[in-house]
């Protein structure tokens, strides 16, 4: 089984938006210490208690500081850009950091109607011709326009040996059906949809499969994790993120994730305690053990070989040892 890292970059309450993306490249070291295949950091805007609305910047931070580990974007929001100009950030990533660059796409608005307005003022109509972007960017990638179009007199420079991959990122049969028909490797957020991923994933694989016979599809399932010594610990520190999205349920929480001694002083309505047992239903949480048992079993339904594990905690110090808890028990065992 191969692990990765999602990076929200989230803040925790109390902290700076500096710590946290300083902890974000901490953790990007740290994950490649632990033997993580890849690190991929979240673009969001203007959402409290999140601190990265540009992984280009941030990746190239991270790259001068990592060797191995493979980065990337989870996700450049495409319908916001124009797709040269995300092939020349990405080549020029890939340029510097040589076969090491992931490119993760997605669609989503990653902020507010009126972020998405300051970022892009055509957004929906940019979504409608999302299949198309995909082919451009694509085609900038590999330098092949046909020679009768524009673009075939141009090049996203510089242009790398070896090329970044796109991954299309997704939480629903739609955008795993599109990833089919595109030929590209797809990622399920699982830690984001309420859909059946095995039954999707299934699907992407059957699709891509007749449409790209020649290829093999690859797919990526993204969880939210939190590991500790104890269940009990663990079970503690998984708290802070579900007291977190009640708050920003009630359009609170911006100054970022609470503590866990926040979360217990709260009083929970019963239906606040509902939806917080789901969350915990959709979530791997635990000691090294069980979570092993966890992903281990989840991979028997999901068929994959790899998780992505996003884990949000108050305590930055626990979120690193989750991670490497994890890494421990699976990587090494």
């Amino acid at each position: 089984m191969k692990l990765s890292i999602l990076d929200q970059a989230p803040i925790s309450a109390g902290k700076t938006a500096q710590e946290a993306l300083t902890t974000s490249v901490n953790l990007a070291r740290s994950g490649e210490k632990f033997g993580y295949t890849r690190y991929w950091i979240a673009e969001h805007h203007d959402i409290g208690g999140l601190a990265c609305p540009n992984p280009d910047v941030m990746l190239g931070i991270i790259g001068a500081q990592t060797d191995s580990i493979r980065i990337g974007a989870g996700a450049v929001l495409l319908p916001h850009y124009k797709a040269y100009r995300v092939a020349e950030t990405y080549n020029l990533l890939a340029t510097l950091f040589p076969g090491r660059i992931d490119l993760g796409i997605g669609r989503a608005p990653g902020g507010s109607a009126e972020a998405t307005m300051a970022l892009s003022d055509n957004y929906l109509e940019k979504v409608r011709e999302y299949p198309d972007l995909l082919d451009e960017l694509s085609q900038f990638l590999n330098q092949s326009f046909p020679r009768a179009h524009m673009f075939s007199k141009i090049v996203a420079s510089p242009v790398p040996e070896t090329a970044p991959q796109p991954w299309l990122l997704g939480t629903s049969e739609k955008s795993a059906i599109l990833a089919a028909e595109k030929g590209m490797p797809y990622t399920f957020g699982q830690f984001m949809s309420k859909e059946d991923g095995p039954k999707i994933i299934r699907n992407y694989k059957e699709k891509f499969v007749q449409i790209h016979p020649a290829k093999t599809p690859k797919v990526i399932a993204t969880i939210s994790v939190i590991c500790a010594d104890t269940t009990e610990e663990a079970e503690n520190l998984a708290l802070s993120n579900q007291f977190w999205k009640v708050l920003q349920d009630k359009g609170e929480g911006n100054d970022g994730v609470p503590s866990v001694e926040e979360a217990k002083a709260y009083s929970f309505s019963d239906k606040e305690k509902n939806k917080m047992e789901r969350m915990k239903q959709r979530m791997v949480i635990g000691n090294p053990k069980e979570v092993a048992e966890q992903l281990y079993d989840l991979q028997k339904q999901y068929d994959v070989d790899e998780f992505m594990m996003v884990t949000i905690t108050h305590s930055y110090e626990a979120r690193k040892k989750s991670y490497e808890l994890v890494a421990n028990k699976i990587l090494d065992g």
